[in-house]
């Protein structure tokens, strides 16, 4: 098939595009950067460069590759470096971007497919804090989102919502949403000089509380796998792309520590931890709900090759 890959060397782009190439597919991939176009060619991707939030070259870009299927994986995550305790109290100022290329770049994307007659669009989302803290702590997709976030995450949420209602009610159109568990590996933050990595090393990132937030995550070669799953399968919808071991902060944090060779991390009454980064960080870490893989797996026949980041993480960085 013809592919349109926006995002194309981002964390899971640059993972996504070869797999696609090998399997047969003819793929454009997208990107920002001039820089970047010989690293696509080199994937086996025909380069564009291109600000989805940019609607008449969206259209041209489009109607040029005429894809069917487009897989929308475009950010702004890798511009966020160097986030700060500062930063996490104002994440919707810093996902400023993001927030518009889930909301303004998916309908711009949206629109230009349905001119153009492409079958199958393909958007990510995320699974984890956006789902409602209240029963189980494992979610599904038929689980509610939060209604309630904490404040300075309210812009956040919403343009996710937009891109899962986009997608999902376009007509003619096969939407697929993606919800990501937390990504680890290469090109990611969990990973030997990644920016969260740092923070444990220097023990930065604290347990809070009782520490019995869940998060699931998952290796970032797998959720590409995911990806081209659902490609070639998988009816419209949303799917938790998420390994098979959802865990408690308590559990994975001291982990991810030990895997690195750092000193465990240090421990945040709640009250400190919401006066030092704010009610967003403290409430991810103590009320935080994973996400259940089952439907991606039985929907989309794909299974992680890292079923939990336990072993996970110990090859991430057992070179290190």
């Amino acid at each position: 098939m013809k592919i349109l890959v926006t995002g194309a060397t981002g964390a899971l782009g640059s993972r996504l595009v070869p797999l696609l190439n090998a399997a047969g597919h003819t793929v454009t991939g997208t990107t920002t950067s001039e820089a970047k176009t010989e690293r696509l060619r080199a994937a086996g991707a025909e380069p564009v460069v291109l600000d989805v939030l940019d609607a008449a070259a969206v259209r041209a870009a489009v109607a040029n590759a005429a894809p069917e299927v487009i897989v929308h994986e475009a950010t702004a995550l890798s511009q966020q470096t160097s986030l700060s305790a500062r930063d996490l109290r104002r994440l919707d100022t810093v996902f400023a971007t993001t927030n518009r290329l889930r909301s303004e770049g998916t309908d711009n994307l949206l629109a230009a497919a349905a001119e153009t007659g492409t079958r199958r669009f393909i958007a990510q989302s995320f699974a984890g804090w956006p789902y409602k803290r209240e029963g189980g702590l494992i979610k599904t997709e038929d689980d509610p989102l939060d209604t309630t976030p904490p404040p300075g995450t309210e812009q956040s949420l919403g343009a996710m919502k937009h891109l899962e209602e986009a997608v999902t009610s376009a007509p003619g159109i096969e939407g697929i949403v993606l919800r990501y568990g937390g990504f680890y590996g290469p090109g990611t933050t969990i990973y030997p000089g990644g920016e969260q990595a740092e923070m444990v090393r220097k023990r930065l990132l604290p347990l809070v509380g009782r520490g019995e937030g869940v998060i699931s995550l998952i290796h970032i070669d797998d959720a590409a796998a995911a990806t081209a799953a659902a490609v070639e399968r998988g009816t419209p919808g949303i799917y938790n792309i998420t390994d098979d071991d959802p865990a408690a902060q308590k559990e994975w944090l001291p982990r991810l520590a030990a895997a690195m060779g750092a000193r465990p991390p240090r421990r945040l009454p709640v009250w400190l931890a919401r006066l030092a980064a704010g009610k967003w960080v403290t409430t991810v870490m103590t009320e935080g709900r994973g996400a259940s893989n089952d439907k991606a797996k039985r929907e989309l026949g794909w299974q992680p090759g890292h079923p939990t980041w336990r072993e996970g993480f110990t090859e991430v960085f057992a070179a290190r």
